[in-house]
């Protein structure tokens, strides 16, 4: 991408706020930026419309997507995780180059960068002050990865469902500060905590008779935190 580009400050901007790129000097995140290729997806756009998409590293500028799995033959979807802007994909093919059989689909409009896989690892040789902020953003991806299969091995539907949303409560509004997903459906929610969308609506349905959460114009809230708390620490009797 040029300077030149009138899309250039605007992706610049987006690309500070990126975890693992934040607190690098200008010169070098203008350097970083000149590396990747400006694009576009439309919401339900898989692989954000890249025919050689698992040969290439992403940033989200805008927007938010979903990294899911599906079984061969039931077609089941299990959600990895949720990208939203600033976040990267696919951190785990960048470090070993081997490829990811993750479909990456747009759940609104989205604005991405990317780059080549190959691009990006000879940047980060050549850059190593980058580690800084690289290894603490990858270490938390890593932790998410491994609090899913502790989710799906020791607590039941209703734990994982409140685990998940305590996740996305942003620091500084946590009745009604969900980040990315107090919008999606309960068959989205469902995918990523491994159950059917039937079982969540109906654990939705008890939480909003409890006072737990409370909807409204397609989003929702949380009205007792100190509950929700309480649900997510109930593990399976095993």
């Amino acid at each position: 991408m040029k300077p030149t580009d009138p899309k250039f400050d605007h992706c610049l901007s987006a690309l500070r706020q990126s975890p693992f790129f934040a607190g690098l000097s200008g010169d070098v995140q203008t350097d970083i930026l000149r590396m990747f290729t400006y694009g576009s997806a439309l919401r339900r756009d898989t692989n954000v419309s890249l025919a050689d998409a698992d040969q290439r590293f992403s940033v989200v500028v805008s927007g938010r997507a979903k990294a899911s799995t599906y079984h061969p033959e039931t077609g089941r979807e299990h959600i990895l995780e949720l990208l939203g802007p600033s976040d990267g994909f696919d951190l785990i093919s960048l470090l070993d180059g081997e490829p990811r059989d993750v479909v990456l689909t747009a759940l609104d409009d989205m604005e991405i960068l990317t780059a080549s896989l190959s691009q990006v690892r000879q940047w980060l040789l050549q850059h190593p002050e980058i580690n800084r902020t690289f290894l603490p953003y990858l270490g938390e991806q890593m932790r998410h990865l491994a609090e899913q299969a502790e989710d799906l091995a020791l607590y039941d539907t209703e734990a994982r469902l409140a685990r998940l949303i305590l996740r996305h409560i942003t620091s500084n509004a946590p009745v009604h500060g969900l980040r990315l997903i107090n919008d999606l459906s309960q068959e989205t929610l469902a995918s990523m905590i491994g159950s059917v969308r039937v079982v969540v609506g109906r654990q939705m349905s008890k939480w909003k008779q409890e006072g737990i959460l409370s909807t409204g114009r397609g989003k929702w809230a949380i009205d007792d935190l100190n509950e929700l708390i309480a649900k997510a620490q109930k593990k399976l009797d095993i």
